[in-house]
C-alpha cells in the first residue's frame, strides 16, 4: 500500500482506488494515506467529472473522492471539541464529500474543493447534532447555528475582555455579550442562554448502572416512570380483570352444583357485615356430611377451577 501511495498521480488512473484504504482501526494510517494522495489539477479534475456526469464512470468519481480525502480530515478536525470520535466524523464527512461528488457539475466554473465543503460540513453537523446528546439541543435552522458558533463566539468575547483587561476566567455570558450574540445570530437572548445552558450541563443517565458494591443506583426512571401506563402493567392489568370475571365464570361452570355453590360460600360471598358465607360446618350440617368431606369437597373444586382457568388464560 505505501508503494501505491507514493506512486505518481499516473497511478492512479490504472489502480484501484479502494485499495489505498489502510488496514481497518488503523485511524493515523488512514490519514497519513489520505495525507500523501495527490491532488488533481484542474483539467484532471474535469475530465473524471464529465466522465462520471455523463457515463456513470465510478472509477473516474472514485478519483475524485480519494483526491479530496485529506479535505474531509483537515474540516473533521475542527469539530473535535464536541467529545465525539475522531474516525466517526471522518467517516460522516466522506458520505458528505460522496454526495458532493455526485452533485458536483464541472460546467459551472467551480472547483470540487469550494463545492464540496459544503456537504461535507452539512453532513458532519447533522452527525453531531444527532450523536452529542441524546436529547436534541437544536432544531431549527437558527439555533443550529447558534449551537456551532457558541464556543467560537464565547472565545472571540474572552479574547476582547482581554485586550480591555477584564476578568477572562468567567465562564458566562454578561448581558452585553448575550445581546451581542442573539443580534448577530439572528435568534432569542433567552435561546442563547438556554443554549449555553445544554452545552455547559453534562449528560445524566435515566437508568444508571448498580454501583460497584452491587447496589441499586437511583436515577430520573424511578421517579419519571408512570407505573399506570406503562403497557407491560396495563396488559397485565387488563388479563386480571378478564380472569376476575369471565375467567371465574367459566371455571365455576366446570364445577357440578354442590362443589359450584361450596366454593362460592366459601370464597366469594360477603355479607354486608363484610364478613365471609357459611363455615366448613354450616355446610357440613346442611348436606349431611362431615366438615372433613366439605373440606375435601372444596380442594378438589379448587384444583378442577385452576385448571379451567389456566386454559382459559
Amino acid at each position: 500500500m505505501s508503494a501505491l501511495i507514493a506512486a505518481p498521480r499516473t497511478a492512479l488512473a490504472t489502480a484501484n482506488p479502494w485499495s489505498l484504504v489502510p488496514p481497518l482501526g488503523n485511524l493515523d494510517a488512514y490519514i497519513s494515506a489520505a495525507n500523501r494522495l495527490p491532488m488533481l489539477t484542474l483539467e484532471e479534475e474535469q475530465e473524471y467529472a464529465r466522465k462520471f456526469k455523463n457515463e456513470n464512470d465510478l472509477e473516474a468519481a472514485g478519483k475524485l473522492v480519494l483526491s479530496h480525502l485529506r479535505l474531509v480530515v483537515s474540516v473533521a478536525r475542527q469539530y473535535l471539541g464536541y467529545g465525539l470520535p475522531h474516525g466517526d466524523l471522518i467517516q460522516e464527512g466522506n458520505v458528505g464529500l460522496m454526495k458532493a461528488v455526485k452533485r458536483f457539475d464541472p460546467d459551472q466554473g467551480v472547483r470540487l474543493v469550494s463545492y464540496a465543503l459544503h456537504w461535507i460540513k452539512a453532513e458532519i453537523h447533522e452527525y453531531i447534532l444527532k450523536n452529542w446528546r441524546m436529547v436534541k439541543v437544536a432544531t431549527t435552522k437558527a439555533q443550529r447555528k447558534l449551537f456551532f458558533n457558541l464556543r467560537s463566539m464565547k472565545q472571540r468575547f474572552k479574547g476582547e475582555d482581554a485586550a480591555a483587561d477584564l476578568d477572562t476566567h468567567r465562564d458566562t455570558l454578561n448581558p452585553e455579550q448575550v445581546n451581542t450574540m442573539a443580534r448577530e445570530l439572528n435568534v432569542k437572548p433567552e435561546e442563547v442562554l438556554e443554549m449555553e445552558a445544554r452545552l455547559a450541563g453534562g449528560d445524566v443517565l435515566l437508568d444508571p448502572s448498580p454501583s460497584e458494591d452491587g447496589e441499586d443506583a437511583f436515577g430520573p426512571i424511578a421517579y419519571l416512570t408512570d407505573t399506570n401506563h406503562e403497557p407491560v402493567a396495563m396488559i397485565e392489568a387488563r388479563q386480571r380483570d378478564v380472569l376476575a370475571t369471565d375467567g371465574i365464570a367459566t371455571a365455576l361452570a366446570s364445577l357440578d352444583e354442590r362443589s359450584r355453590r361450596i366454593v362460592e360460600e366459601r370464597w366469594l360471598k360477603v355479607n354486608d357485615d363484610n364478613s365471609g358465607g357459611m363455615t366448613l360446618h354450616d355446610l357440613a350440617a346442611e348436606y349431611g356430611v362431615s366438615a372433613e368431606r366439605i373440606r375435601q369437597i372444596e380442594v378438589a373444586a379448587m384444583k378442577k377451577m385452576k385448571t379451567a382457568l389456566a386454559a382459559y388464560a
